[in-house]
């Protein structure tokens, strides 16, 4: 019978100071002993005292695979064959490498024993296959182990977005949350301007300090980057976590980007009957990796800043995604201007949304400024253009925040406007207080009534792949009281009602 392989886990152990280099070479050694290769790993794993390692972090970042951590007291308990009492009196474990490597391959096996170098120590488990993955004979491969499969679910498809729902001509857009009108003219003027700069390499330098200036922000704690969206893959791929915790229903390209650097992801759930509102005990204590949105995608429910500002404490990374903050008149509940909070806060922020950039790719991180600096490390050279740094300056100016600040209170009025329409329409629920852009709403029959509303020319966005959610919810955008209405007579007759009667807003 021909054995077939699970996938590779490296423990690694190293003394402060010691170079990514120097790790690297040492797990090719070890790798080279059984005749195996990097091709197989997908995991670096250590103890938490050494998790913070610039030389186990770069080893990480270069071999494209995430970095965990566990305390000493939980590799303390795992039988290693090489123990060292030496080690023991320095960490509280007598083995780092093995104990981590095995502790990271539940039913699985050691298959290179502790290597040490001066400075480093390696040792490569294997994972024993899942038993519902068909494998290839000795392939490489990244399975579930049955830890991740109790806790990340894959009955959600998480990779789908507003965009796949208006690729049909003609249909009125109500499934993405962009702006209608944006870009605005003078910000096309200033891109438009750029384009006589395009010979010359990015210069980040003005684009970072504007944001600063406008966070209060030393430039040191801005990361620029192309969309959020990126941001999302950096902190997956920098961020060493035990315990990763994604607030739900919300957008779902942080779960992704963290399934795919490896993590194993616990989803909290928050409930409509709570009308979407963080409570407490949601997020687990354990939890060292939170990520929230605020406003939330899809919910538009925004959650109090002290609410979310009570998730951060020592020893824990909190994700703030404040990408949709701007359409919050006065952005009453931000926490990009804050600083001192307790643990590491990083907030994410887009410019998609407000200013019709979704082609742009423009956004930008807010955090500690060391974790920055690593997730700068991260990014491949100039990674965000000449005309999106250009955007990311003028936006940042006071002129555009005045802008954006004014299409909030009208946002707000569209929103009240098709809030009262809906009430009309029977069987359409909303849960909770939108704030946003957009408008969740559960109705029965959703998923046929979409398709109806289609057929009536207009696209929203099906609810089915939020987790938390399913097929009786869509996401509606809020756009102008004229489309409002047409779009609220299109809907009555989907679900079978009276045409709704036009709202005047009051």
């Amino acid at each position: 019978m021909v054995e077939l392989h699970g996938p590779l886990v490296a423990g690694v152990g190293a003394r402060p100071g010691t170079p990514a280099d120097e790790v690297l070479r040492l797990l090719d050694e070890a790798l080279a002993t059984a005749g195996l290769d990097r091709t197989e790993l997908v995991l670096l794993t250590t103890v938490d005292a050494r998790a913070a390692e610039p030389g186990l972090r770069g080893a990480a970042r270069i071999l494209g695979v995430p970095l965990t951590a566990h305390p000493a007291a939980v590799l303390a308990a795992v039988p290693v064959p090489n123990p060292s009492a030496a080690v023991r009196a320095a960490l509280g474990t007598p083995g780092v490498a093995e104990a981590a490597a095995l502790a990271e391959a539940p039913g699985g096996r050691l298959v290179v024993p502790k290597t040490a170098s001066r400075t480093a120590t390696v040792a490569i488990a294997r994972r024993a296959p899942a038993p519902d993955e068909p494998l290839r004979p000795g392939s490489p491969y990244r399975p579930a182990t049955p830890r991740e499969t109790t806790a990340m679910s894959t009955d959600f498809d998480l990779r789908h977005h507003g965009d796949a729902e208006v690729r049909a001509a003609g249909l009125v857009d109500l499934a993405v949350n962009v702006r209608t009108g944006t870009p605005p003219g003078w910000l096309r003027d200033r891109l438009a301007a750029t384009l006589g700069d395009l010979a010359a390499y990015p210069d980040q330098a003005a684009a970072r300090a504007a944001v600063a200036a406008r966070h209060g922000r030393p430039a040191g704690e801005v990361l620029l980057t192309a969309g959020a969206a990126e941001a999302f893959v950096l902190l997956a791929r920098v961020v060493a976590a035990r315990h990763v915790c994604v607030v739900h229903p919300q957008f779902t390209e942080p779960e992704a980007a963290l399934r795919d650097a490896g993590h194993t992801v616990h989803r909290a759930v928050l409930r409509a009957e709570d009308g979407f509102r963080l409570t407490p005990g949601a997020v687990p204590e354990e939890a060292d990796l939170v990520v929230i949105g605020n406003p939330t995608n899809p919910t538009s429910v925004l959650h109090p800043a002290a609410d979310v500002a009570a998730l951060a404490r020592p020893g824990r990374t909190l994700v703030v995604d404040e990408a949709f903050m701007d359409t919050v008149p006065g952005e009453s509940a931000a926490l990009a201007d804050v600083r001192g909070l307790p643990g590491r806060v990083v907030v994410l922020r887009s410019l998609t949304k407000t200013w019709g950039l979704a082609g742009l790719r423009i956004g930008y991180v807010l955090g500690p400024a060391e974790l920055i600096a690593e997730l700068a490390a991260a990014q491949p050279l100039w990674p965000v253009s000449t005309p999106a740094l250009a955007a990311a300056e003028v936006c940042s100016a006071p002129a555009a925040l005045a802008e954006a600040e004014e299409a909030a209170h009208e946002l707000a009025a569209h929103r009240a406007h098709l809030l009262a329409g809906l009430r009309g329409v029977p069987g359409v629920r909303v849960h909770g207080t939108p704030a946003s852009s957009f408008l969740l709403v559960e109705l029965d029959g959703a998923a046929a009534v979409r398709e109806r509303l289609r057929e009536a020319g207009f696209a929203v966005r099906r609810g089915d792949t939020f987790p938390g959610l399913g097929p009786d919810w869509l996401r509606i955008a809020v756009r102008d009281p004229a489309t409002g209405d047409r779009f609220l007579a299109a809907l009555a007759a989907a679900v079978g009602a009276p045409p709704a009667r036009p709202v005047t807003a009051g």
